[in-house]
């Protein structure tokens, strides 16, 4: 009966190192996948080389991701300004399209997205790269913070648009115009770069939003991706759905509290207590540093297979 019961535990341990080699692998290559996929979602080759915006039917919808729909090499539109354009109206439905549409993203895999797909999230991550001192924000300072993006989601996509409309119900996309850096990085300069006229047309508002580039790109280089955690209300959204969404990290019977996992996080989470924080954007790192295997990639729908097994 031991030799059964020992040769048990070691098939067990044998599947449980695989699994956690196969997670391992998937981190490595997280920034791979998000190169892959900024050039997918900024197919159009052509538009950053006429300077002309891609209008296509793909435009029509959305992914969950931070893309400036003025990107000349975005093939879909971004959900926030989607939302913003069309919130107040009762002669489009698109708004509320589009708002089931995001929900439905959210509660598949909730911040996944930011971690694996979001270009925006890709560039903090390259200038994080930048070999230099790294500055950790406070937990008290950034524990008052992180509800910054979520006022923003709030004020800038549903108050001010649904506020603040046409006569056709339509209304000014309010974050996008005066505050989204990620429209200057990927729609702005490489529009402005192929067109002289434009150019030449630039004003105060283009010189505010470039400012606000220029701040978040100098401080991503000291602070792990300070837009994505306390600025972006694509994240906020996206994070509202992090401890009900199918896809979610899972902590099983074999953690020992060592709290590597919090220590890692370069978000402050302390995993072993809330592995699906709205916080965590599903980076991986507490994964590969825990010594026990103890955290896991989950589905609800296979948590409550197991269960009923």
């Amino acid at each position: 009966m031991t030799n059964i019961g020992s040769a048990e535990n070691r098939k067990y341990e044998k599947i449980k190192r695989k699994k956690k080699t196969s997670q391992k692998t998937l981190n490595k290559k997280r920034h791979i996948i998000q190169a892959l996929g900024v050039m997918a979602i900024n197919g159009n080759l052509k538009g950053f080389l006429n300077g002309q915006i891609y209008k296509g039917p793909m435009k029509g919808a959305c992914i969950p991701v931070l893309n400036c729909y003025s990107c000349p090499g975005a093939l879909f539109a971004c959900p926030i300004g989607s939302i913003q354009a069309t919130i107040g109206s009762s002669k489009f439905s698109f708004g509320f399209y589009m708002v089931g549409l995001f929900a439905l993203f959210s509660i598949a895999a909730g911040r996944l997205f930011c971690g694996y797909l979001c270009p925006f999230g890709l560039f903090q991550d390259l200038l994080d790269k930048i070999p230099c001192k790294k500055f950790r924000v406070p937990k008290k300072i950034a524990g008052i913070f992180k509800y910054l993006k979520f006022f923003l989601l709030a004020f800038f996509v549903f108050i001010l648009p649904f506020a603040f409309q046409n006569q056709y119900g339509m209304s000014d996309p309010y974050f996008c115009k005066y505050v989204c850096p990620s429209g200057i990085l990927l729609g702005a300069l490489p529009l402005v770069a192929k067109n002289e006229a434009l150019a030449a047309a630039l004003g105060s508002l283009f010189s505010l939003k470039f400012t606000i580039l220029v701040i978040i790109t100098l401080l991503s280089i000291i602070v792990y991706r300070p837009f994505c955690r306390f600025v972006c209300p694509l994240g906020a959204f996206l994070g509202i759905f992090n401890p009900v969404s199918l896809y979610r990290l899972k902590i099983n019977d074999k953690c020992i509290n060592c709290k590597k996992c919090e220590k890692i996080c370069k978000f402050d989470i302390p995993t072993y207590k809330a592995p699906n924080s709205p916080e965590c954007i599903r980076c991986g790192e507490c994964i590969k540093v825990c010594p026990v295997n103890a955290i896991e990639h989950s589905f609800l729908f296979t948590e409550r297979k197991s269960c009923l097994s």
